[in-house]
């Protein structure tokens, strides 16, 4: 049976990426474009995994987060935080970060733009 992942990004260059990487995989990947319909497909969907963008419209990746934390429902779903912040604004995260903002930090937090073997390398990782 093929995992779910849900990929909550603004970018639709991102979906199609992450599609094209995971399909190889088998995986079945869901999209949704800002951080409000993302929480509300991982609360009805209960993803597998949640990729998750930190600069979106709506809601950001970090109230994405913690409102997926506050949830019963959501709060066991592992999280790869993904972004482009670094680049953009030289504003660096890590898990140790997240951990003191959020007391659980996700799975993994890589930057944009990634290495696409890594990538699925990770999904894989986190997944089996």
């Amino acid at each position: 049976m093929k995992k779910n992942v849900l990929v909550i990004d603004d970018e639709q260059d991102v979906h199609v990426l992450i599609e094209n990487l995971l399909d190889q995989k088998k995986y079945n990947v869901i999209t949704a474009i800002d951080g409000l319909e993302g929480f509300q497909t991982a609360y009805t969907m209960t993803p597998d995994l949640i990729i998750l963008d930190v600069q979106m419209p709506k809601l950001d990746g970090f109230e994405v987060y913690k409102k997926l934390l506050e949830d019963h429902q959501t709060s066991n779903i592992p999280v790869i935080m993904l972004t482009g912040i670094a680049d953009k604004r030289g504003i660096h995260f890590d898990n140790e970060d997240m951990k003191q903002y959020f007391t659980k930090e996700p799975a993994a937090y890589i930057e944009k733009p990634f290495e696409p073997k890594k990538f699925v390398d990770l999904v894989d990782s986190i997944l089996n």
